[in-house]
Parts: C-alpha cells; sequence; structure tokens
C-alpha cells in the first residue's frame, strides 16, 4: 500500500561540491556546475531555480544516479548516488513519456514490471497510485484519451508507485497551460502532504516555485553555482490568494534579483 499521511519514508539528500563539466580539452569542454554544496532535509520540498542553462537539469539527474559528476559527490539517505536506485529516489521528467499503447494504469505497472512484482500487487500498487493522484476512474484510458495535465497525473503516478524516499521532478508542469499548471501545483502540495516524501522540483517559474517550496536554491548562470538558499516562510497549506500579498511578491523580487544580477558568482569563464 502506498503509504500517507506523511508515514512514508524520506530520505534527505548531500551534494558535496559537485562540478560537471560535458566534452573534452580537445573538443572544448564545457563547465555546466561548479563546486555545487547543498542539504536537502527529508521531507522538504525543494526547489532549483536559475536562467537557462545553469546546470538546474543536470544537478537533478545527479541526484537520480543517471548522471554522475565529475567530481565530488552526492547522497541519498547517507548512500552515494553512484547509480539509479529507484527505491531511493524517483524522477518526473517534463513530458510524461508514456507508452501509447498501454493503459493509465499499464504504464504506472511499467516500472514494477521491470523489478519483477507478481501481477495482483502490481495492479493494487497502480491503482492507488492513480487514486492519489485523482485519476481513479481513468485507469483503463490510452494516453491519447488524457488532457495534457492527466498524462502528467499518470507520470507522477508511475513516479509514486515505487515508493521512492525522494521524488525529484524536471519542470513538469512546464508544457502545460496556465490555468492546469496551477492546479496541479495544489495536487501536488497535496499529494506531498500525503506522503511524506522529499519533493526535489526544477522549474524556470518564480512564481511556482515560491508557491510550492521550503526553500529554493538559486543558481547562477553557466557555470552553475550555488547564489544563495532562500527559505520560503510563506504558511501552509498555500492557496492561490497568497500571490497577491506582499510577503509573496517580496520573495518572489528577491530571487529575480539574484537571477538578474550579472555580478554573481556564475559569470566565471
Amino acid at each position: 500500500m502506498i503509504e500517507t499521511a506523511r508515514t512514508t519514508r524520506a530520505a534527505g539528500i548531500e551534494v558535496r561540491g559537485v562540478s560537471m563539466r560535458y566534452g573534452n580539452a580537445e573538443a572544448g569542454a564545457t563547465l555546466a556546475l561548479k563546486d555545487v554544496s547543498l542539504s536537502i532535509a527529508p521531507g522538504s520540498f525543494f526547489v532549483l531555480v536559475g536562467p537557462s542553462g545553469c546546470g538546474k537539469s543536470s544537478l537533478l539527474m545527479m541526484m537520480t544516479g543517471l548522471l554522475q559528476p565529475t567530481s565530488g559527490q552526492i547522497l541519498c539517505g547517507g548512500q552515494a548516488m553512484d547509480k539509479p536506485y529507484p527505491d531511493r529516489a524517483g524522477v518526473v521528467f517534463q513530458e510524461a513519456n508514456l507508452y501509447p499503447w498501454l493503459t493509465a494504469q499499464k504504464n504506472v505497472e511499467f516500472p514494477l514490471m521491470l523489478k519483477g512484482i507478481p501481477q495482483e500487487e502490481r495492479s493494487r500498487r497502480a491503482i492507488e497510485a492513480l487514486d492519489l493522484v485523482g485519476l481513479a476512474g481513468f485507469a483503463q484510458r490510452h494516453p491519447h484519451e488524457l488532457s495534457g495535465g492527466m498524462k502528467q497525473r499518470v507520470s507522477i503516478a508511475r513516479g509514486l508507485v515505487q515508493q521512492p524516499a525522494v521524488l525529484l521532478m524536471d519542470e513538469p508542469f512546464a508544457a502545460l497551460d496556465e490555468q492546469t499548471r496551477l492546479t496541479m501545483g495544489d495536487e501536488l502540495l497535496r499529494i506531498w502532504e500525503r506522503t511524506g516524501q522529499t519533493i526535489v522540483f526544477v522549474t524556470h517559474s518564480l512564481t511556482e516555485a515560491v508557491y510550492l517550496a521550503d526553500e529554493i536554491a538559486v543558481m547562477s548562470a553557466r557555470p552553475g553555482q550555488l547564489m544563495e538558499i532562500v527559505a520560503v516562510d510563506l504558511p501552509r497549506p498555500r492557496s492561490l490568494e497568497m500571490m497577491g500579498t506582499p510577503e509573496y511578491a517580496g520573495l518572489r523580487n528577491r530571487i529575480w534579483q539574484l537571477i538578474r544580477n550579472p555580478a554573481g558568482p556564475g559569470h566565471e569563464h
């Protein structure tokens, strides 16, 4: 059963002196990230923001274990992410990437099938995950029968079904219209409150970042470096009405000023 009500095991993440270089000296290597260190508390909602090309997605992929840093180390729950560990870290991408020939339920079951989990348990866990994301009545629909928001819900359910200690999300709502994006943000907060998982979320939207986060890591332009971690002290549960408050605007503007500051530490070559 998918555990809820903040009973799911959550894990913290430690990023220790991580740098990432693509290519080689002969071909003209690109330094994407430079000496990034940060600590993410278990059960927190942590957001990464910064200009395009600052290495946010690369850092997230290193947290999954799908990508290894050139130097430094990333730990999840105190253990090195030297390869993917689905029980430690699940990932949701910008595109839902569903298999069009499979139903929503079978798409969610897919990673469990790869692990050899019996059909009965796969079905039960997939249905529970779909229920958690509000799609209990759509289990037998195929992707072409679902809206963009519904497809992303299926993708989130697929990340949740493995019951990872950390859920890593790379701009999962970027392709959605604004109304759907706001709705999905509220849904994600509801899921987070129920599961207690640690969530690490990459976004270009400062409005979205402030709405969702406990803490926001602000990255500089390439090579990406950590400029500041901004604590979001807005009360929970969050509401859309908060977006019109001076406190909300102040946090958003503070982050914007950090990103647009040309004297930031990322402007090195």
